[in-house]
C-alpha cells in the first residue's frame, strides 16, 4: 500500500482533530503543516526546500494592499456599531413597518441589509440588533424562534453584501479584483434579503400570532414627523454607502481607499450623534488590531500548511479527486459546495478561504469557471457557517446578548429555516450564474 498517498487527506483530518481539541486555529494550521513535513521527510516524499519560499510569502502578506482593506472596514463597522445608527434605524423602521403584521421582522431585515452595506462585520450587526430589537419583539408577542432567526440571518447579510470581509479574502485568494467581486455579489445579496422578507410574509399568513403588528399605543410617530425622522436617519448611512461602495463600483477608489473613507465617515457619524469618545476609539482600535492579527496569523499558518501540502503532492490528489467528479462544471460546483458546507461545521470562513480556496483554484481555472462567480457562490455558502447549529458564530453572538428567557433550542430552531433559504440561494446561483456574471464589466 502506498502510504505516502494518504498524507494529503490525513492532513485535513488531523487539522480538524486539532481544532476540535481546542488548540488555537492559526497555530494548529502551521503545526499540522510542520508535523506532516517531518513525516513526509521520513517517508522520502517531502523536501524542506519547499519551505524556502515561506519568507517571500510572508513579505508578500505584509505588503498586500488588498488585505489592508480588512482593518479599515472592521474599524468602520465597530465605530458604527457604537454610534447609535443601528438603534435609530431600528426604531424608525419599526415605526414605518409596525402597522403591518411582521412589521418589526421586516424592519430588522431592512436594517440588517443596511448595516451589512455599511459595516461588513457580522458580529457587529447581530449583537446590535439582538440588543435593541429582540426585547421589543418579545414584548409585543413575537415567536422566539422567528425573532431570533430573523435577527441572526439578517446579521449574516454582512457576509455577502459588500463591503463584506469574506469577499475581500476571496478576491485575494482567487487573484481577482475586490471591486468586481463586490459588484457581482450585490444582486445575490439583495435577492437573499428578499427571500428573508418572503419567508416572514409566509409566516404571517400561516401563523399570524407569530409576528403580530405593533399596537396603536406603540406607534408614537406618524405622518410627516415619521417621514422626516426616516429621512434624518436614512440619509447619513446612504451617503456613507455611496462613499464606500459607489466610489469602488465606479472605479474612483480602490477598496482600501474606500475603506479608509468609510472609517473617516464612521468617525464623523459618531461625532454627529455625540457618541465619539476616547473609550469608543480605543475599543474599536483594539478590536480591529485583534481581528487583523488573527487574520494575518491564520494566513501565515495556512501558508506553511499549503506549502507542505503541495510538497506531499496534495495538489495532484485534489486535482485527481475533483476532475474525476462526473458532471463537469455543475458536478464540481455541487460537490465543492457540499464539501464546504460540511467543512464549515469545523472551520471558520477565514480558514476555509485561506486553506481550501487556493487548492480549488487550479481545478476551477481548468474547468473555465469565472473566478468572481466562484467567489460569490462560495461566499453565500460560507454564510451558512454563521447559522447552522450547533457551531454557528451568529448563534453564539445572539445567545450572548439574548434574554435568559430565550432558550438556546429556540435560537437553533429559529435559524434552520434561514439556513434552508441560504442553501436554496446556493442552488439558484449554481443554476443561474448570470445572477453574478451579468453585472461584471
Amino acid at each position: 500500500m502506498d502510504w505516502a498517498a494518504l498524507l494529503p487527506p490525513a492532513m485535513f483530518v488531523s487539522l480538524i482533530v486539532f481544532l476540535l481539541l481546542g488548540y488555537p486555529v492559526a497555530f494548529s494550521i502551521g503545526a499540522v503543516g510542520l508535523l506532516f513535513g517531518f513525516i513526509g521527510v521520513e517517508m522520502g516524499v517531502f523536501n524542506w526546500n519547499f519551505l524556502s519560499g515561506l519568507p517571500l510569502r510572508i513579505t508578500g502578506t505584509m505588503f498586500n494592499q488588498t488585505l489592508l482593506a480588512i482593518p479599515f472596514f472592521t474599524f468602520m463597522g465597530l465605530i458604527l456599531e457604537r454610534s447609535g445608527m443601528a438603534e435609530e434605524l431600528l426604531d424608525t423602521m419599526g415605526q414605518l413597518f409596525g402597522k403591518a403584521r411582521g412589521g418589526l421582522a421586516y424592519a430588522v431585515i431592512f436594517v440588517g441589509a443596511l448595516l451589512a452595506a455599511t459595516t461588513g462585520v457580522v458580529a457587529a450587526s447581530v449583537i446590535a440588533m439582538g440588543l435593541i430589537s429582540l426585547p421589543i419583539m418579545m414584548r409585543y408577542g413575537y415567536s422566539p424562534r422567528l425573532a431570533t432567526g430573523v435577527i441572526a440571518a439578517s446579521g449574516t447579510l454582512a457576509q455577502i453584501i459588500p463591503p463584506s470581509l469574506v469577499l475581500i479574502v476571496m478576491a485575494d485568494q482567487l487573484g481577482a479584483s475586490v471591486g468586481d467581486m463586490y459588484r457581482g455579489a450585490l444582486v445575490p445579496g439583495l435577492i437573499l434579503t428578499g427571500m428573508y422578507v418572503l419567508y416572514v410574509l409566509i409566516m404571517t399568513i400561516v401563523n399570524p400570532k407569530s409576528a403580530p403588528a405593533l399596537p396603536e399605543e406603540a406607534r408614537k410617530v406618524r405622518g410627516m414627523a415619521l417621514f422626516l425622522q426616516a429621512l434624518r436617519v436614512m440619509v447619513p448611512p446612504l451617503v456613507l454607502i455611496f462613499l464606500v461602495l459607489g466610489t469602488i463600483f465606479f472605479g474612483l477608489a480602490t477598496p482600501t481607499e474606500g475603506g479608509a473613507m468609510g472609517a473617516v465617515g464612521a468617525i464623523i457619524l459618531a461625532m454627529a450623534n455625540r457618541r465619539l469618545t476616547y473609550k469608543l476609539l480605543w475599543q474599536a482600535m483594539q478590536q480591529t488590531a485583534t481581528l487583523t492579527t488573527f487574520v494575518v496569523f491564520i494566513l501565515l499558518g495556512s501558508t506553511v500548511f499549503s506549502l507542505v501540502f503541495q510538497g506531499v503532492y496534495g495538489s495532484d490528489w485534489v486535482d485527481s479527486l475533483m476532475t474525476s467528479i462526473p458532471g463537469g462544471q455543475i458536478g464540481f460546483l455541487i460537490f465543492v459546495n457540499i464539501f464546504i458546507f460540511l467543512l464549515a461545521f469545523f472551520l471558520d470562513f477565514f480558514e476555509i478561504a485561506f486553506i481550501v480556496i487556493p487548492l480549488l483554484k487550479p481545478v476551477m481555472e481548468s474547468l473555465g469557471i469565472n473566478p468572481y462567480y466562484f467567489g460569490v457562490l462560495i461566499g453565500v455558502n460560507l454564510q451558512t457557517s454563521f447559522m447552522h447549529p450547533p457551531f454557528g458564530f451568529a448563534l453564539f453572538y445572539l445567545r450572548s446578548v439574548a434574554p435568559k428567557s430565550i432558550k438556546t433550542t429556540d435560537i437553533y430552531w429559529g435559524a434552520l429555516p434561514f439556513v434552508i433559504i441560504q442553501i436554496i440561494m446556493v442552488g439558484l446561483l449554481i443554476a443561474f450564474p448570470a445572477l453574478v456574471t451579468r453585472w461584471l464589466q
